[in-house]
């Protein structure tokens, strides 16, 4: 195969792309929908379909993050955006490890352990985009 060249070819194999994209996606869900309803939940995160849609979402997830950080405009210190992306989501750990703290039965080393994991998950998109913006401003 050879390599497409012209610019309009390149757009409109981009848009087919995306197009594929969304009727798998709609596909892929349609499949855990019905697992959903007929199994229930269970039966719904069991199927495989079901990890290789939570990995295309976060791929996806982290391609976008990657094209708003160089779509923007304006010159934001990453440090300051880290530091703020960083206290925010400590802040919504820390309540949520508090809820699961507070809730009837449930030990405060699970409520700890469930902030600090959601600590972590968030804190690793605010330093992607740090290296993003860091990056950015470098060149």
């Amino acid at each position: 195969m050879q390599k497409i060249k012209d610019e309009r070819l390149k757009l409109k194999n981009l848009k087919n792309i995306r197009v594929l994209f969304m009727i798998q996606t709609i596909g892929i869900l349609g499949i855990l929908g019905y697992d959903w309803i007929t199994k229930g939940i269970d039966g719904m995160t069991d199927n495989p379909l079901w990890f290789v849609f939570i990995i295309t979402a976060v791929v996806s997830a982290y391609l976008s993050m990657n094209i708003s950080v160089d779509h923007e405009t304006s010159g934001k210190s990453p440090e300051k955006g880290l530091t703020i992306s960083l206290m925010i989501t400590a802040l919504i750990s820390i309540v949520i490890g508090i809820l699961i703290s507070l809730s009837e039965g449930t030990p405060a080393t699970t409520g700890i352990l469930i902030g600090g994991i959601v600590f972590i998950c968030g804190g690793i998109p605010c330093f992607y985009v740090y290296r993003l913006r860091k990056r950015t401003m470098d060149n």
